[in-house]
């Protein structure tokens, strides 16, 4: 039983006692309790007081009082206002640390068998660029989200869908085969997915140039864009491949083999996997068959020119497009046949999608779609709906070129962390190797904290300066208190002082200590709110937090000078567990934390 419940308990046997009154522990609300007021937890009283017939003020009174007299896990209390702050015992902290000590996975709930099992879609990259800054933020919330799910018991399938067709893709196809002269990544000694990306750019660049001679020759914007030869001839591509033309579809394989080989890549420096991978040029077929069935079925309709819609105005939209005239899917068709594949695939309790908030009415129609063709799981679905990333100088723009790429900005910020750590002395008695090995801890590190410490739901501005800084809510001065943890942990071995599992119960703590000790009790309630909230930024919250804590104690109280050696013990397993629940917790955000630097 935790200290909480142990609480619950002596309040409801408090309550019997003095007022001869039965509660549940649901009728009992207890807190933290606020730093700027004594005491550990805080009893909300104002529930309690049909029960008492008395103020907030006596209610609370009565109860502290008698539980500081009976409850040997009461040390004191204090009142405010009817706010009841009640201080835990020494005796107990002690005692909860030990058992903490006893569980190296404390916090973290094994994954049962028969667990239900969640499927989460991530990264969702488009064949014709490679990853930048978005997807960056796109791939750490969905790897973290995973390892949050997994760390509540739940079984979960890490899934990606690859938009590898439709008209974005033939653009770079046709530029490659218009101005390519052949080149490959290896005759250019370029990853394909940059290789690609280049095409897609070059594209836009020459039909910005067409429309311009058009409009110069009197056309409007809309005119010159019909009248493009360029795009004629990417839509002519698009066709040939739906009809499945083999030359087509022979260059669309190979240029796609090379964006993959170079996704794979980026992934693996990233750190995030995928346990299935799905592809929309197989779901897109299916998705136009259940489209057509809704249609037979009279769930949808088609209009003159051969389009078939969804009408929405019951569900207070408007009128959803589903197959153009032409036949040719749209994402939202896709998306249809996806869900259908994946769920057929597997046996999902959940279905996430951590896609962009900019997509928000996307997901809400593609539940209502699922819903109105029958399908059981359509109401079900979660959107993890993040805010936009972007730099300090402003938005990117993948068709013009100025997006952020992932792979500079990870060579940049394991660059950036090999000089600041090289600068303040951090590498030192390092290999090159193991130098190199920290660097690329540090910056990647950095980089992941940074991003998953903002509430998902919010917009962000990534300060790649900013997020490589050893003092702050970083993820290097996360990283950098752990290693000073283990430090001291080395230097008591080198001292021969032994950490004994078993305290002394007898210890007089400090409230600082105290305080730490919850802190690490606190860590499985914080992980199973991550998890029931679809939030990891608190997880990094909540380590920022203790590492601050931590830093302050490390300050003001000696740990392997202190004379009494029971206190030292204690000090000395109370770092120990404080860098494990460190450890765990960057474990969730994807980050590894040094032993030394």
């Amino acid at each position: 039983m935790n200290i909480e419940n142990k609480l619950q308990q002596a309040i409801i046997g408090t309550i019997k006692t003095l007022y001869n009154a039965d509660v549940d522990a649901s009728q009992i609300t207890l807190q933290t309790t606020k730093k700027e007021f004594r005491g550990h937890y805080t009893l909300v009283t104002f529930p309690l007081l049909k029960i008492s017939k008395k103020n907030p003020e006596q209610t609370a009174q009565e109860i502290g009082a008698y539980l500081a007299e009976k409850s040997p896990i009461i040390a004191d209390f204090n009142v405010i206002k009817g706010f009841l702050n009640l201080s835990i015992a020494s005796a107990v902290w002690v005692n909860l640390l030990e058992d903490i000590n006893a569980q190296p996975n404390f916090g973290i709930t094994p994954v049962a068998d028969d667990a239900p099992l969640f499927m989460v879609e991530y990264s969702s990259p488009n064949t014709n660029k490679p990853l930048h800054l978005g997807h960056v933020r796109n791939n750490l919330l969905g790897h973290s989200l995973c390892e949050v799910l997994a760390a509540n018991g739940k079984r979960v399938v890490k899934t990606n869908i690859v938009n590898d067709r439709g008209i974005h893709i033939c653009k770079s196809m046709l530029a490659w085969q218009k101005w390519g002269n052949g080149e490959t990544p290896q005759s250019s000694g370029k990853k394909g997915d940059h290789l690609i990306g280049e095409y897609y750019v070059l594209f836009d660049k020459n039909y910005k140039a067409e429309l311009s001679v058009l409009q110069g020759e009197g056309m409007t914007k809309e005119q010159a864009e019909e009248k493009s030869e360029l795009m004629q001839e990417a839509r002519e591509m698009l066709r040939k491949w739906e009809a499945h033309d083999t030359e087509t579809v022979s260059l669309w394989r190979m240029m796609n083999d090379w964006v993959y080989a170079g996704f794979d890549e980026t992934y693996r420096e990233m750190g995030v996997s995928f346990d299935k991978i799905y592809y929309e040029s197989d779901t897109y077929i299916l998705g136009k068959e259940v489209a057509l069935a809704g249609l037979e079925k009279g769930v949808f309709y088609q209009k003159e020119d051969g389009s078939v819609w969804a009408d929405l105005m019951p569900y207070g939209l408007d009128h959803k497009l589903l197959l153009r005239s032409d036949g040719t899917s749209v994402y939202m068709t896709q998306d249809i046949g996806t869900a259908k594949i994946r769920f057929d695939d597997y046996p999902i309790h959940t279905m996430i999608y951590v896609v962009g908030n900019e997509q928000n009415y996307h997901f809400q129609v593609l539940s209502i779609l699922l819903d109105m063709l029958g399908f059981e799981f359509g109401k079900g679905l979660v959107h993890f709906s993040y805010g936009m990333v972007e730099l300090p100088e402003g938005k990117m723009k993948s068709r013009e070129g100025t997006v952020v790429d992932a792979d500079d900005l990870m060579k940049e910020m394991i660059e950036t962390a090999r000089e600041t750590s090289k600068e303040l002395g951090k590498l030192e008695g390092y290999t090159p190797g193991e130098a190199d090995e920290v660097a690329r801890m540090i910056g990647l590190g950095a980089l992941k904290y940074f991003m998953l410490k903002v509430d998902p739901k919010k917009n962000m501005t990534f300060n790649p300066k900013e997020s490589i800084d050893f003092n702050g809510n970083t993820g290097p001065f996360i990283q950098y208190t752990h290693a000073r943890i283990q430090s001291i942990l080395r230097k008591a071995r080198e001292q021969g002082i032994e950490i004994t599992s078993t305290l002394d119960i007898s210890v007089q703590l400090s409230e600082k200590e105290e305080g730490l000790v919850q802190m690490v009790t606190d860590f499985g309630s914080v992980v199973k709110q991550a998890g029931t909230e679809y939030n990891v930024s608190l997880i990094g919250n909540y380590v920022y937090e203790l590492v601050k804590e931590y830093n302050q104690f490390y300050h003001d109280f000696p740990i392997l000078k202190e004379e009494n050696s029971g206190l030292r013990n204690f000090r000395l397993l109370l770092s120990k567990n404080v860098a494990l629940t460190i450890k765990k917790g960057m474990k969730l955000f994807g980050i590894d934390v040094p032993e030394r630097m």
